[in-house]
């Protein structure tokens, strides 16, 4: 909803405002009617509260800045605030007056009109469409300037059909029917004030709207991912719910899917809560039933560090750790060692000080190989060994897709093969692994064989 609506909606009650408050002093005036004056108070009071209303919607819709990072918004709260002070005023003021009367001014005369009876029955027309016009602008916007003129004008209407029944009872004969009638109206204004003033209140504490903690944490929970919720933190201002999630999430998942899991956060409170601003904060926790190889990995991924030919042993209760780390190969053999050290030193913090770590360095490619096919008669050679020393293995068949290529560090051997599914990966390595050896031992210049093994039925492996 435009903030041009607001603005519209809040100037029209305020010319209302003005128009009932100047009918009804007049009409206070003339008959000497405590509950006409009461109203024309009351009136003259949204007149005022109607003003502050029209300028904190204006301020209201600023954008956010340097200095107030969550907007404007809540200068209506304090608006609000303040329209409820005046309420609870002229609620006093009304009480006074009519127990003076009571007890004190018994012959005070009124003079009942029908001009001031119609008066008191047009206000009422006016305060019901203004009421309901301001209701659904507020529902609409979240406004709470809005809603406390909506209860206002819903308040002027019910204690102005409390005077006219009292101008009436004052008519057929009965004077102290009009104090009356407006300690009735008072107790009208006091109940809009404590109302509003409770709302403006939860408001201004931050208080989160009621059940939507519950309702986040529901959410929250059913995303795939989460292992826990650590904080929920809720609260409105203005139209928007601005909202503060942090969960827990396991440290092995990689980062993608930490993203990924946000995001579907994100997106699950929006489709419940469309004007929320959310924030959404993973803190990684370790599992209880993380392995070695998992715990070492991730130490060398926070690290950016690369390893293989991971090997953990556990040798009379103490663990044994052994890999291959990867460097630049310009890097210096300091600088490496360093490198290497640190890693093990954190290695050994998360496993246990007792634990043995020992790192095999070696350079990792840099640059790019600018390679090239090798000749039809080198590839032919190959190939013809490779399906000799396959029929070998009697768990590798279907030798396909056959790729030779040359480059500046010799030859680079690809194939794909097939296996029982069922079979093993370490026992499919060590097959593959006694044809990488045997084709090196035969052709020297064979600086890597890449062999990928699919399972007997899959779908061939798209290159």
């Amino acid at each position: 909803m435009s903030g041009s609506e607001k603005k519209a909606v809040a100037l029209v009650s305020m010319l209302a405002s003005a128009l009932l408050a100047g009918t009804k002093l007049f009409a206070a005036l003339f008959t000497g009617s405590l509950g006409i004056l009461s109203e024309a108070i009351h009136s003259l009071v949204d007149f005022g509260a109607t003003i502050v209303t029209y300028l904190a919607i204006r301020w209201s819709d600023q954008p956010a800045d340097d200095q107030h990072h969550y907007g404007h918004a809540k200068i209506e709260s304090v608006a609000a605030l303040v329209e409820t002070a005046l309420l609870f005023l002229t609620t006093g003021w009304i009480v006074w007056e009519a127990v003076s009367r009571l007890l004190w001014h018994e012959g005070h005369q009124i003079d009942v009109t029908w001009w001031a009876m119609a008066i008191i029955a047009g206000s009422i027309v006016i305060d019901f469409n203004r009421a309901r016009a301001l209701k659904r602008v507020a529902a609409k916007t979240s406004s709470e300037a809005l809603e406390a003129d909506a209860l206002h004008f819903s308040s002027d209407m019910w204690s102005s059909i409390v005077v006219l029944l009292g101008l009436g009872a004052v008519w057929a004969g009965f004077p102290a029917a009009d104090a009356f009638a407006a300690l009735i109206v008072s107790v009208f204004i006091a109940y809009a004030g404590w109302e509003l003033g409770a709302r403006t209140l939860n408001t201004l504490l931050d208080a989160a709207p009621t059940g939507a903690t519950e309702i986040v944490r529901g959410i929250v929970n059913e995303i795939h991912g989460v292992l826990g919720i650590e904080a929920i933190r809720l609260r409105p201002s203005g139209p928007t719910l601005f909202a503060s999630v942090v969960v827990q999430v396991a440290r092995t998942m990689p980062i993608d899917e930490i993203v990924r899991t946000k995001s579907q956060i994100h997106t699950a409170i929006t489709e419940r809560f469309p004007n929320a601003d959310i924030t959404v904060t993973a803190n990684p926790v370790a599992l209880d039933n993380e392995t070695v190889f998992q715990k070492v990995m991730l130490i060398a991924a926070r690290r950016n560090l690369a390893i293989h030919h991971l090997n953990a042993q556990s040798l009379h209760g103490r663990l044994a750790i052994s890999f291959d780390l990867e460097v630049e190969g310009s890097m210096s053999l300091g600088e490496a060692h360093a490198t290497a050290t640190s890693l093990e030193d954190s290695i050994r913090a998360e496993l246990g000080s007792d634990a043995e770590v020992e790192s095999h360095i070696e350079p990792q490619p840099e640059r790019l190989l600018s390679g090239q096919d090798a000749s039809p008669a080198v590839v032919a050679k190959i190939s013809q060994t490779l399906l000799a020393l396959a029929r070998l293995q009697p768990r590798i068949s279907d030798i396909h897709n056959i790729r030779i290529r040359r480059n500046e560090e010799g030859l680079f051997l690809h194939y794909h093969c097939r296996c029982s599914p069922s079979q093993t990966v370490e026992n499919v390595h060590d097959d593959v692994d006694r044809i990488e050896s045997a084709l090196k031992e035969q052709f020297p210049d064979i600086r890597r064989v890449i062999a990928h093994a699919e399972p007997l039925g899959a779908t061939p492996h798209a290159l």
